[in-house]
This record gives structure tokens, sequence and C-alpha cells, in this order.
């Protein structure tokens, strides 16, 4: 086990930084891993009953340091609080975080895998470390596919869970948006390739009218657009910490993502956790659409709350306040004991 130096957010929250091997996992598609290396970050403490762990899933590109990029919804005294929860981030199966996936350098160290798998192994980590049911499982875009997945897939293991802006299952925007990212990779390679296709996803996270706002037509200092630096700043920033190739892993499973599959559809496989689930559409979200959310939360008689905001697929991560009321509620009632009946 290593431990980072704290981080100014959680300077008097004990942090633990680890990686655990799980042995004899079997995917979806039938493939049997004898060994799975799954690194995570714990953030705060695990009380006596282990019952006070919130599970919070990473998008796309996250990284298991769940405080750093949802600033404002995890930290002292917002809705999650690692005072009071304990903040468990996993890198997802697949990732370059430290979890087994592939890579550049070995394109075969993981099989194809899917969302389920992904939520699979966040459930065998949870094992390991002894608790059976998080206070709140939660998470946004690919964080918020994983969280459905769990949710169908262990009922009984969710007292609460928050989706945010994630279908129940892949939508044709969605796979002709990864069909754009993959193009750029294969004609960029590792690179180039991987920053167009950043260039790329980061137009389906943000709105039209969003970036009017921000940008318009504005020129920098040396006479290029400011649109255009942002692009490439966001490129050069995620092939610095990023691979292509386990990119590339990532929104196959993304594709593939339907929490129906094989279960009946949509309503039959999230029927048992229903009144558990809030999810979160975004109006004007070009990834997935608020409509998509709203489809999946009908379905399964779920809590649906809308998310107005001039960002687009990014309000999850950066329309703290409202974003952090949503969280709050739903751990609210997860941790409401059950009204006793009354004394006959």
């Amino acid at each position: 086990m290593s431990t980072r130096p704290p981080d100014p957010l959680t300077a008097h929250t004990p942090v633990r930084d680890d990686t655990i091997t799980l042995h004899d996992v079997t995917l979806e598609g039938g493939d049997r891993l004898d060994r799975l290396a799954v690194h995570y970050r714990l953030e705060g403490t695990v009380n006596a009953a282990c019952n006070n762990v919130v599970l919070v899933v990473h998008a796309l590109t996250g990284t298991t340091h769940a405080s750093g990029w949802w600033k404002g919804v995890i930290g002292p005294g917002a809705a999650i609080d690692p005072a009071r929860h304990a903040v468990l981030s996993a890198n997802l199966l697949g990732g370059c975080d430290g979890t087994t996936g592939p890579s550049d350098a070995h394109p075969d160290a993981l099989p194809p895998f899917t969302t389920r798998d992904q939520a699979t192994v966040l459930a065998r980590l949870l094992d390991t470390l002894g608790v059976d049911a998080p206070v709140l499982v939660c998470g946004g875009s690919l964080g918020g596919m994983v969280t459905l997945e769990f949710a169908a897939s262990f009922p009984a293991r969710v007292r609460a869970a928050v989706v945010l802006a994630a279908p129940g299952a892949q939508t044709a925007q969605g796979i002709a948006w990864n069909v754009l990212m993959r193009r750029a990779i294969a004609l960029g390679g590792a690179r180039e390739g991987l920053a167009l296709a950043r260039m790329v996803g980061m137009l389906s996270y943000r709105t039209p009218e969003g970036l009017e706002r921000r940008f318009g037509a504005s020129r920098s200092a040396r006479g290029t657009f400011e649109v255009h630096d942002w692009l490439d700043v966001h490129g050069e920033k995620l092939v610095a910490r990023f691979d292509a190739t386990s990119y590339g892993a990532l929104i196959d499973a993304m594709d593939t993502h339907d929490v129906g599959r094989d279960r009946g559809g949509v309503a039959a496989a999230l029927s048992a956790v229903g009144d558990r689930l809030t999810g979160v559409g975004i109006p004007g979200d070009l990834l997935y659409p608020a409509e998509s959310v709203r489809a999946w939360t009908t379905a399964a008689r779920a809590t649906y709350v809308e998310l107005p905001s001039i960002h687009g697929h990014d309000a999850f991560l950066l329309e703290v306040e409202r974003v952090s009321a949503v969280i709050a509620q739903a751990l609210a009632r997860a941790e409401t004991p059950p009204a006793q009946p009354p004394a006959s």
C-alpha cells in the first residue's frame, strides 16, 4: 500500500491508495481471468458497521481521485463528506490507472469486457473490503452506466444510487461519437490520434451556446482562436496521462452497454431497485440527451431529476451546487432508518 501526499480538501482525512488482486474472475463474454489487479482510493474511515461507504464511479477518463475531479460535491462540509463517509473510487476494469486493462504496449492484456463486468469487479472489491451495501453508489456518463449495472446486478446491495447523464442502453448518438473517436485514433495513432479523439469528445460534452458564450470568435495573444487553444490543451493533457488502447477498450464497453440485456428489458432489470434509483437528465446534452435518461427512469419507476445547464453533458461535473443537492437528498433517504411498525 502507498499513501499519496494529502490533498488540501482532505488534509485531515485518512487516505488509502492501494491495489488489490482478485482471482478467478469470469467476464460476461465467458473469458476467465486468473488474476486481476484493481487500483482504488479510499478517503475517510470505514465505520465499524461498514455502512458509511460511498462508491463513486468515474467517467471515461476519470481517476480514483474522486475528490479531485468532483470538487464541491466531495470534500469537507460537502454532500459527500470524508469526515462522515468513506469515499471509495476504483479505477474501472480496462482503465490505465493501475487496474488491469489493455495498453498500447500490451493490447491483449484483457479480453473484451462490458459495463456489467466493470460493475462485477466493483462488487468484488467491496467484498474484499468487507462492505456489503454502500450507503450510496453514484457516477456520471460511463460511471452512470456502471452504476446502473451495479444496481441491476446487485439490487440487495443498493441502498441508494444516483445515475447522472447516462442511458439505460447505449444510444445511436453515443455510438456515432465513439466511431469518430476510434477513427481519430486509427488515423493519428496513440498520440495525435488520442488528442484528436479527446477534442471530438469535448465537443460532445459541451453545448454550442456554452462555447459561444465562453469563446465566440475571440483570439488569443498569439492570434489563434481561443476555442482552438482550449481544444488543443484538452487533447495534450489527456495524451500526457492516458493510454489510447485503454481509451478504445473503454468506449467499446460503452457501446455494448444495455442494462436490460438478457434480463427481459430495462424495466425487468431495474424493477427490484427502482425505488432507490435517481436518474439525472441534462437538457441540451449532445451525448446522452435528457430523454434517454427519462426513458429508463420511467421504465424502472425511478426518480427523475432534470438539470438544465448551459454546460451540456459536463453539467454533472460543473453544476456543483445542484448536483450536490441531488446527492444529499439520496444520502438522506438512505441514511434514514426505516419506520418501525406500531406496537400491537
